[in-house]
Formats: C-alpha cells, sequence, structure tokens
C-alpha cells in the first residue's frame, strides 16, 4: 500500500468512525424515547435498561452506516479539496478515481459486512428484542404497574397507591377499572385494601390477589326508562383472584413500524423457505376457493359431446313461464339470497387473499432490504465522495446539510416504496429498489463532473443562452433606431 493510499484511508476511516458514533448515539437516544413508556418508572433496574437497549441498537444500523458513509465521504473530500490536497495530486498526474481506489476496497468490504450484518445479526437481536420486551414482565410482574397512575394491562386498568416487597409485587391502595369491549366503557370498578403479584415465567398469566375490598358493576337495563334510574351491582369480598392475560401486552400497531413481524427476524434462507410455503399457500387458496364457488354457482366443467340418435326438448327462452306466479316468486328469492351469499363469500374471500398477498410482500421487502443496505454503501460513497470534491468545504457545515437532505430523500423514497408495494402499488422488488434507481443517475452525474473539475451546477450553460438572447434583442431595438 502507498503512501497514499495509506493516508486516504486514514483520513477516512478516522473521519467515519468519529461520525457513525455520533449518529449512533443519537439514534439510541431516539430508540429511548421511543420506549421511554416501557422504561420509566417501572422499577428496572439497570441490567434490565442495559439488556433492552443492546436488543434495540442492531436495529437502527441500516439507518446509521449509510448516513455514516456519507457524511464521511463529503466531509473528508471536502477537506481535501478546501485544503488544495486535491490540486496537489492532479498536478502530480493522480485523478480523482485513483485517488478513490483505495477507498473503493474499503466500502466494498463494509459492503460485504453489512450484508452479513443484515443477515445473521439483526434477525437475531429483533428475536431477543421481541422476546425480551414480551417475557419482561413475567419475570418481573411489577413492572407492569407503576405507582400512583392508571396502567393498562390486558383488559384492565390498574392504579396502586404503593409497592412494596423485593420485586414490587406487595399492592397498597388497589383500584380496577375493567374495560367493556362492547361498549367501549368501564362498567366495572374493583377496590381492595391490598394484593399481590404473582407470575410464572412459563406462563403468559400475571395472576392478582385481592384482599378486603368490594366490587361495583353498573347495569343496563332492558327497558329504556329504567336507564335513569343508574341501578347498579355492590358486593364485598374478603379474597379475590383476577388472572391477566399478558400476551397482548406485546402486539405494537402495524403503521408504528413495529418489530414484532416475524419477517425481521429471519435471514435470507429463511425468508427463501417461508415465500416458497406462503405462495403455494396462496395458489391453493385461490385454486380451492375456485372449486367451491363453481360448485356453488352449479358451473361444472363441460363434457365432450356424444352424438347421439335422441332429440331434446328445446327449452324456452324464458324459463319463468314455465312456472306460476308463487313459484316465480320463490325461485327469485333463492336466487336473490344465493347471489347475495356468494358476493359476501366472495368478498370475504378477496379480503383474505389480499391480506395473505400482503404478508408475502412484507416477506419479499425484508429479503431485498438485506441486499439495498449493502449497495447502499456504494451509493453513498459514490454520491458524497464527488460531492465533496466539487463543493470543496469540510467541517460540520455545508457537508452536513448536503447530507441531511441527500439522505431524506433516499430515505423518504425507500420508506414510500416500501408502504406502496405492501399494499399492492408496485412490485416489492421496485418498492425496495426504488431509493437506489433514482439516486443512482445522481452519484454518476456527481462522479462524472468531479472527474472532469467542473462545478455542482453549470450555471454558464444557464446565463449564457439567456444573455446572448438579450444580446440579440438590444441590437435588433438599436437598429431599428437608428434605422
Amino acid at each position: 500500500m502507498k503512501i497514499l493510499d495509506k493516508y486516504l484511508l486514514k483520513t477516512f476511516l478516522i473521519t467515519f468512525t468519529t461520525v457513525f458514533v455520533i449518529l449512533f448515539f443519537i439514534f439510541i437516544l431516539q430508540t429511548v424515547w421511543l420506549f421511554i413508556a416501557e422504561l420509566a418508572g417501572k422499577d428496572l433496574d439497570l441490567i434490565l435498561v442495559v439488556k433492552f437497549l443492546l436488543f434495540s441498537m442492531p436495529r437502527i444500523i441500516p439507518l446509521v452506516l449509510p448516513l455514516s458513509v456519507l457524511l464521511a465521504s463529503i466531509m473528508s473530500f471536502g477537506n481535501l479539496a478546501e485544503n488544495y490536497e486535491f490540486a496537489a495530486m492532479k498536478s502530480s498526474g493522480i485523478s480523482l478515481q485513483r485517488a478513490m481506489r483505495i477507498l473503493i476496497v474499503f466500502i466494498c468490504v463494509l459492503s460485504i459486512v453489512a450484508f452479513w450484518f443484515a443477515n445473521n445479526v439483526i434477525p437475531y437481536a429483533e428475536y431477543k428484542f421481541v422476546n425480551f420486551r414480551k417475557n419482561i414482565a413475567q419475570a418481573k410482574p411489577a413492572m407492569a404497574i407503576a405507582e400512583g397512575q392508571f396502567n393498562d394491562v390486558g383488559t384492565y386498568n390498574i392504579k396502586v397507591n404503593k409497592k412494596s416487597g423485593e420485586n414490587g409485587n406487595i399492592l397498597t391502595g388497589v383500584t380496577i377499572h375493567e374495560k367493556n369491549n362492547n361498549v367501549g366503557e368501564n362498567k366495572t370498578v374493583i377496590k381492595a385494601k391490598n394484593g399481590k403479584l404473582i407470575s410464572n415465567e412459563k406462563s403468559s398469566i400475571l395472576k392478582l390477589v385481592l384482599n378486603d375490598g368490594y366490587y361495583y358493576q353498573d347495569v343496563t337495563p332492558k327497558k329504556y326508562e329504567d336507564r335513569a334510574k343508574l341501578p347498579f351491582v355492590k358486593a364485598a369480598f374478603k379474597k379475590q383472584i383476577i388472572n391477566i392475560d399478558l400476551s397482548e401486552l406485546n402486539k405494537v400497531d402495524e403503521d408504528k413500524e413495529s418489530v414484532n413481524s416475524t419477517n425481521g427476524m429471519l435471514n435470507v434462507n429463511e425468508l427463501r423457505y417461508t415465500l416458497d410455503s406462503l405462495n403455494k399457500n396462496l395458489d391453493n387458496e385461490i385454486i380451492s376457493f375456485s372449486e367451491n364457488i363453481n360448485q356453488r354457482v352449479g358451473i361444472k366443467k363441460i363434457p365432450i359431446p356424444v352424438k347421439t340418435n335422441i332429440k331434446k326438448k328445446q327449452l324456452p327462452n324464458n324459463l319463468l313461464s314455465l312456472y306460476n306466479n308463487k313459484q316465480k316468486l320463490d325461485i327469485l328469492k333463492m336466487a336473490s339470497s344465493n347471489v347475495t351469499s356468494n358476493v359476501y363469500s366472495i368478498e370475504a374471500t378477496q379480503k383474505d387473499l389480499k391480506d395473505k398477498q400482503r404478508e408475502i410482500n412484507k416477506h419479499l421487502s425484508a429479503l431485498y432490504e438485506k441486499f439495498v443496505i449493502a449497495f447502499a454503501c456504494f451509493l453513498m460513497f459514490f454520491i458524497g465522495a464527488p460531492l465533496g470534491a466539487i463543493i470543496r468545504k469540510g467541517g460540520l457545515g455545508l457537508p452536513i446539510v448536503f447530507a441531511v437532505l441527500i439522505f431524506i430523500t433516499f430515505h423518504f423514497i425507500n420508506t414510500f416504496g416500501k408502504r406502496l408495494s405492501q399494499e399492492g402499488g408496485m412490485t416489492p422488488f421496485l418498492g425496495s429498489w426504488m431509493s437506489s434507481f433514482i439516486l443512482s443517475p445522481l452519484a454518476i452525474l456527481l462522479t462524472y463532473r468531479a472527474t472532469n473539475d467542473n462545478g455542482l451546477i453549470n450555471f454558464d450553460a444557464i446565463t449564457t443562452p439567456i444573455s446572448q438572447l438579450f444580446q440579440k434583442i438590444s441590437e435588433r431595438f438599436f437598429t431599428a433606431k437608428n434605422k
């Protein structure tokens, strides 16, 4: 390795490492902020918090790594151009491509490592992260309930005045509101002087034992005039046991990009195997439904005609003319009922097939994303390096502005394409690679302009035709005036 290559590699590595650590720390803080409700006020010790963050760190890499490559490239090559080091290289016969050669090798290695990380480490971390969130309330049940506030646990809203005991499982001053799914309001209230939480790590059921309490429940009379009396049921108890299902505790809304989906826990081979099973299941579902609906509507395979001498009686064009009015009415009602039933069956099956196709698209997007992150490192380098050489600015000023604008564009297009492909608006391949396809011409253009020592924007190409046009107009004006 020549001295120039060592110098360029050292400069880039120092900048890249610094930028990566800073951005990684920023995204970690964002992760803490997103899950602050699960960490704050839950009596978690330091080890559990560290585990929580460790399992959530790998999912940040696909965002941090391309942005770090882009910003480090702009800053490194911007510093070299600003300090006239590129001018000295070019005067010595060293082109931009020659200067980038050792860094291209490094980016190749980095892309391979990024693919390996996305294919092995991230799926394992996703699996551990989901299971950690699911089991943490079972291993430490008091975590699910904070003092002095209502906590949404399963189908109950629970508030306790004080927690005590070694694991915080002894409760004092318990108030419970039981949710009513049908009405959407709390009609049952349970109050107890004290209680105890009992759990088993092998079970998702949290047992709450209440002592010395009362049970209130509003009753809705069938007669409307009796509802103004606001009747209720009240009972006292010495001991009552409530079983709370914690299996729903870890479920998160899909619109919030939850890691709870299984496609994020699979590597390339597992995704291909799962996709094969999902596609076969979808094809079998379509064939089964088509055969079933054909039998319901009476459509059968047309048999091969056999020549016979038997003359069949031809049916009239209006078949209903063969029946009386009462029979016609019964036939039409039956036909209408069959049509309504078949339409409902078709719509329900269509929705089910769309859900299955959406699941296939999600797995395909997860498969392509493992390759996109590797290519994104290449793309960001070939955008950042020539852009830094063109703008001739290093440091943390202008390079950060360009890096943020380019990365936001890349991330927005990538997210838009992913969502659109999952809903069937485009193929998962195009949705996953759309951001790379759109920004690749920009990388080629910047590399070409930096190689030929052209500016970022050739203002002469814009201003020259305009100035020539004004010059011609002025010449014609003065010529006409002199005549």
